[in-house]
């Protein structure tokens, strides 16, 4: 079983949007940076844009319990992943989520 933290700190994320590799797709925007710490850190960003606080908070938690479905598949540690959720992520389903996430981890090759 993997664990993964959180990025909590603003720093951590400017570190990332600044330093690391991005790929998008409809519903999310997925950061990917070496961290050298031998395990992976996730943070989640949702924006004003995407809806008020009830939609922004269903987004988190959809994406957070994909990523943790998944987070034994994922391939490599030492990462720190940041997933930015677009504005089309609003009305998204969990399956859509899911699939939008796993594709963006396939491009980053944090996957087979």
């Amino acid at each position: 079983m993997k664990y993964t933290e959180s990025l909590k700190k603003n720093f951590e994320f400017r570190v990332v949007y600044k330093k690391g590799r991005s790929f998008a797709n409809r519903y999310l925007v997925l950061y990917k940076y070496r961290n050298n710490k031998g395990i992976n850190r996730l943070g989640i960003s949702v924006s004003k844009k995407v809806g008020n606080s009830v939609v922004r908070s269903r987004v988190t938690r959809l994406v957070r319990e994909s990523y943790r479905l998944n987070e034994e598949i994922i391939n490599k540690d030492g990462w720190d992943f940041v997933i930015v959720a677009r504005s089309a992520a609003n009305g998204a389903t969990y399956q859509e989520i899911s699939s939008s996430l796993l594709c963006l981890l396939k491009q980053h090759k944090a996957i087979l």
